[in-house]
């Protein structure tokens, strides 16, 4: 029988039954307790939901922006031309063109967490569809990152806003800020996250719509959360 290290012993202790459903702020606080990595862990919320999106009345997609932002720098890529194009620099954009940044992304530069575009340069983003589209990138009217409005776009990105979208065994993942975050500041992105979840509820959802909530960090374990403590379960 292998034997347990101090620090594997600790946190058996700390973990007890792993069937023990936590508080939001107790697990938290646990998942704090129990970092063991030495770099900046990311605190992750994942939530079963009684959705299937192979139907297109019971997909759950969207945007939330997070209060405590997320303590991540997020590349922002602009299709735009003009005024708009000197609005998201201005903004922040991390790269902002037109034919010359689709052939920079046909070109396999592709490292960025956002793209937007303004809805005339839509005919240049669309060939981009079989790149852009795998990575969650292409830009979308409904999630706000097609629009004439980029800056508006591109200080929402950089501030914290993330995207949402449900898997196909009805799971949602999002990470919802650092482990050097402040309890508040976690428990506040927490609350936005999941409370932008409910809202998104779509017409097609049957019987309970959020079924399991965890949290876990980037090196630690899954912790259950009380569903009871969520909005709309």
């Amino acid at each position: 029988m292998t034997k347990l290290t101090k620090k594997q012993k600790s946190l058996a202790e700390k973990l007890g039954d792993n069937q023990k459903l936590y508080g939001v702020d107790e697990a938290i606080q646990l998942l704090k307790d129990l970092k063991s990595a030495k770099f900046d862990e990311s605190l992750e919320v994942s939530l079963n939901l009684g959705v299937d999106p192979r139907h297109a009345d019971q997909m759950v997609r969207g945007m939330v922006t997070l209060p405590a932002g997320t303590g991540k720098d997020v590349k922002v890529a602009v299709f735009a031309r003009g005024d708009k194009a000197e609005a998201a620099l201005a903004a922040g954009a991390d790269r902002v063109g037109a034919e010359d940044l689709l052939e920079d992304m046909q070109a396999g530069n592709l490292d960025y967490g956002r793209v937007i575009a303004t809805p005339d340069m839509m005919g240049i983003v669309g060939r981009l569809g079989k790149l852009l589209g795998p990575k969650g990138l292409m830009p979308n009217p409904k999630l706000g990152t097609v629009t004439p409005n980029v800056a508006d776009a591109v200080k929402a990105a950089k501030a914290g806003q993330i995207e949402f979208r449900v898997e196909k065994a009805g799971i949602i993942h999002g990470g919802i800020g650092k482990l050097s975050f402040s309890n508040e500041q976690l428990r506040a992105n927490f609350d936005a996250f999941v409370d932008a979840i409910v809202k998104a509820k779509p017409a097609g959802a049957k019987g309970k719509y959020v079924r399991k909530v965890g949290l876990s960090s980037s090196m630690g374990p899954g912790l259950k959360v009380d569903s009871a403590q969520v909005y709309g379960s």
